[in-house]
């Protein structure tokens, strides 16, 4: 009798189980949904070291220790690097670009980063540094500005200011709200 019973009883589990399994048919689309509605990622990767090449040549290196992938959202999907992010670019010519930051956020249908905390962008080519504390980052026209307070240290100057712009090399800028001795080489014609 006790056999019977307990043999019942898992003929009722397996019925459940089975029964559980098909009134799941919820798509991937509806699980996307769901992540967004409440406002879950829908992955995550913890120490990314992504490199991008083309035509065998590196273009990009990524590193961070923690990724959140938001492209589930239907008006601005977004990753996020809550984290932190180093990002290495290389030119045609082997040149460097250096962006380091505590916390990165990458809309995916604009291309523009949105780059806070202990913001460094070194050009390798120019030995030039600049440090802000907010960045955006325009990465199909290759640009970069803020409206923060900044300090950009050249091969000759250390120029500290609120308001910057430029491409990313750090080679053509504006400045806003400038201080500290500029050096102007007369030579070079407008």
């Amino acid at each position: 009798m006790l056999q019977s019973v307990y043999h019942n009883l898992k003929s009722i589990a397996i019925y459940i189980v089975v029964a559980m399994l098909f009134s799941c048919g919820n798509d991937l689309k509806e699980v996307q949904d769901f992540l967004a509605d409440k406002n879950l990622p829908v992955g995550i990767a913890k120490n990314v070291d992504l490199i991008h090449t083309d035509s065998g040549k590196v273009k990009t290196k990524l590193i961070t220790p923690l990724l959140y992938d938001y492209s589930n959202r239907k008006a601005h999907p977004y990753q996020e690097f809550p984290k932190g992010i180093k990002i290495i670019t290389f030119d045609k010519k082997g040149d460097s670009i250096t962006l380091t930051a505590d916390y990165t956020r990458t809309y995916t249908k604009t291309g523009i980063s949105e780059v806070k905390g202990h913001v460094v962008v070194i050009s390798h080519k120019e030995n030039s540094k600049l440090f802000t504390e907010q960045l955006f980052w325009d990465q199909t026209t290759h640009y970069i500005y803020t409206e923060k307070a900044f300090t950009l240290i050249t091969k000759t100057d250390t120029i500290k200011g609120k308001g910057f712009e430029s491409n990313e090399n750090l080679t053509k800028y504006t400045m806003k709200d400038i201080s500290g001795p500029v050096y102007i080489n007369e030579s070079v014609k407008p």
